[in-house]
Parts: C-alpha cells; sequence; structure tokens
C-alpha cells in the first residue's frame, strides 16, 4: 500500500507525462507500491480528467490470456477506466504523433443497456447488453512499455488506456456463440491476424463477469450506457501507419486509420 502523498506524486508524473508527451522509466524503479495502491493512482488521475471536464465511458479489460498475465506476474486480468475522449467511432483517423508506443488488439465491446448487480453473471450481462466490433489501441506513457512492464506500472498508468474504435452495436448472441466468433485483421488489405473469442478467458463474458466482481469488491457496479473493452484476440501487434480493419464472425468489422 501507499500513502496519499505517493499517489499524488505518482499521479503528477503519469499526468506531466501525457501532457508533454515525454516517456518516462517505469514508476516501480522508484516507487514500490502494491495492486491497491496502483488502482488509486489510477483513480486519483481519472478524478482529474472528470474535474477538467471529460466524462465517464466504461472500462477496458487487460490482460485476458495467461501470457500476458505471466508478464506481469500475476493470475488474472486488470481493469483501465474509459472516458469519452477514449473512445471514437469506425472509421476515424488517428494520427501517430499524438500517441507513445501503441498497439494494436481486436476487442469485442459490450455495451450495457441497463445497470448490472454487483457480481452479475453472465445470464444477466447478455440480457443487458449490446455488443460491438471494437479495435482497443493500447498506449502507455513508459519508455518500451510492452512487455517490460509490471502489474502496478500498468494499472498506475490506467492500464494502458490508449483508444477504443466502436462499430454499431448489434444483439448480443448467446454465451454458446460469443465463444467461437473468429476474427480477421487487415492492415490496408493485407491478413495480419486471425483470432477467436476463446481467447479471451474462454470467453468474453468471462471478462465481464470477471469485470463486474472486481468492480464489486470497491464497491462499485458496471451502469446503463457504460462501454466495456472485453480483451484482446490476438497478441498485440504495434500499431502502425495505414488502415487497420477487424472483420468478426456475425457482427461486423471496424476500421481506423492511422496517418503520421
Amino acid at each position: 500500500m501507499t500513502n496519499g502523498g505517493t499517489t499524488i506524486e505518482i499521479a503528477d508524473l503519469l499526468q506531466e507525462a501525457r501532457e508533454r508527451q515525454v516517456q518516462i522509466p517505469f514508476i516501480r524503479h522508484d516507487h514500490a507500491i502494491d495492486e491497491a495502491a496502483a488502482y488509486a493512482v489510477q483513480d486519483e488521475l481519472i478524478r482529474r480528467a472528470v474535474n477538467a471536464g471529460e466524462c465517464f465511458a466504461g472500462y477496458k479489460v487487460s490482460m485476458t490470456s495467461a501470457e500476458t498475465q505471466a508478464i506481469a506476474g500475476t493470475d488474472e486480468p486488470a481493469y483501465g477506466t474509459l472516458l469519452t475522449s477514449h473512445l471514437k467511432n469506425s472509421g476515424t483517423a488517428i494520427p501517430l504523433s499524438t500517441l507513445f508506443s501503441p498497439l494494436i488488439e481486436p476487442e469485442i465491446l459490450f455495451i450495457l443497456d441497463d445497470d448490472l448487480s454487483p457480481r452479475a453473471d453472465a445470464e444477466e450481462i447478455l440480457s443487458n447488453s449490446r455488443i460491438a466490433a471494437g479495435i482497443e489501441i493500447p498506449d502507455a506513457r513508459y519508455r518500451d512499455w510492452f512487455p517490460n512492464f509490471s502489474l502496478t506500472d500498468l494499472i498506475s498508468d490506467n492500464t494502458a488506456t490508449g483508444l477504443v474504435v466502436t462499430s454499431a452495436p448489434v444483439k448480443a448472441p448467446s454465451s454458446d456463440e460469443l465463444d467461437r466468433i473468429e476474427m480477421e485483421l487487415f492492415l490496408d488489405g493485407r491478413k495480419v491476424g486471425m483470432g477467436l473469442s476463446s481467447a479471451v478467458l474462454g470467453n468474453p463474458l468471462n471478462a465481464v463477469e470477471w469485470l463486474s466482481d472486481k468492480l464489486a469488491r470497491r464497491n462499485r457496479i458496471l451502469k446503463k450506457g457504460m462501454t466495456i473493452s472485453s480483451g484482446t484476440f490476438i497478441s498485440p501487434l504495434a500499431a502502425k501507419e495505414g488502415l487497420w480493419e477487424a472483420r468478426f464472425m456475425g457482427i461486423g468489422s471496424v476500421n481506423v486509420t492511422l496517418t503520421k
């Protein structure tokens, strides 16, 4: 754990890095904090953003595979907080110059049509959600951050929340259908990746269930209108200039153009 002064100090470092667009060393080199303290830093950064006029939009779930959890030395995912400025519509163009060291992750998004109970189960999530094709663009303020981060580095920096590109939402399929959705990823029309929804904790629904449970431990719930980015179908790819398109079987496609 850490004290409030350390929380403010770390938040100041990360906020300054973002505002000046300068990458910094991992915070773990100077601040030995635990998971709870790292989430406190994330909360402080979000509090500042909201006070500056941002609006809360939802969450992203990160490290939804054993491989990425191993990097951080953990046995569960982590979450980041989405603001309205993080969400972009399919077809948008984003200058790479506005980002640090971005990645590309094709994901399914859940859009909540009603508040969920604490520790909501799969049935409740499905009956109160629509889904959308998404491309997450994780981005962090650290030098050489992927795959060299620690758990507390990641969580403190809002779990590398960059941008989330979303298609129009559609009716959610059944749980059985959700665990076998195929995805193909293209860069300038050339296939560069493919994956299955089962790569996301066995089923993207499991990621939202995990998130609901994790938030309940902090006396929070998933609320109507929130967008939940549930986890990547493939290992992250370095974001390069060009037109990226992810096609999800039975859901639709989403695209984003990355420019200089």
